[in-house]
């Protein structure tokens, strides 16, 4: 199923496009087409559009260096882009004063979580992938799951009659916490949680 001529994904996107309850973003409403299939294998929440990457071209996960990893742990995982839908737990690009990206505002992701909770409604992945805790806690709000990343990254966990794997994000801040090799060892076991997923559909 695409999301092309989905009466209630095109007026989810009309939605989205109006809204500008964030003082303080760059309003980009990164949500559309070119997010993925509604009936996608995994849906993958990360933490907001970059400026360099998905605020610059309208499409999550390209561009920029964030993006290039996205993409490589794909392969590591032996995941098909063309099955996954990638959305972000905030749909504007949070910026500083200085205009650099920075982390969104519990305030932010609050008036961002319908948005949220009604891509989770719509794309019948059977699993969901949260990159990075802000990711994580925001699914945690829609429906509880108890997971927390550092001791939770990996594991395939039951959430809302679905598989939920919670990652580190894909940015190159995140070796800081979970070196690289790490992270391409956990993608490789998400994969294998997919094909499993998959296999029993």
């Amino acid at each position: 199923m695409a999301t092309k001529n989905n009466p209630d994904f095109e007026t989810l996107c009309a939605q989205v496009r109006k809204c500008y309850a964030c003082s303080s973003m760059n309003h980009v409403h990164v949500l559309g087409d070119v997010n993925g299939p509604l009936d996608a294998d995994v849906l993958f929440v990360a933490e907001a559009p970059g400026r360099l990457g998905a605020a610059r071209t309208g499409i999550p996960m390209t561009s920029d260096v964030t993006g290039r990893r996205f993409h490589a742990f794909l392969a590591d995982a032996r995941v098909v882009r063309e099955r996954v839908f990638i959305t972000n737990a905030i749909l504007c690009n949070p910026l500083s004063e200085s205009g650099n990206n920075r982390r969104p505002r519990a305030s932010e992701v609050a008036a961002c979580r319908d948005f949220l909770a009604a891509q989770v409604a719509l794309v019948h992945a059977p699993v969901v992938v949260a990159m990075g805790s802000v990711a994580l806690e925001s699914l945690g709000r829609i429906e509880p799951h108890g997971a927390e990343l550092a001791s939770h990254v990996g594991r395939a966990i039951d959430w809302a009659g679905r598989t939920l794997v919670p990652l580190y994000h894909p940015s190159i801040q995140s070796t800081l916490s979970r070196p690289h090799e790490l992270q391409r060892r956990d993608w490789r076991r998400l994969g294998k949680h997919v094909r499993s997923v998959l296999r029993q559909a």
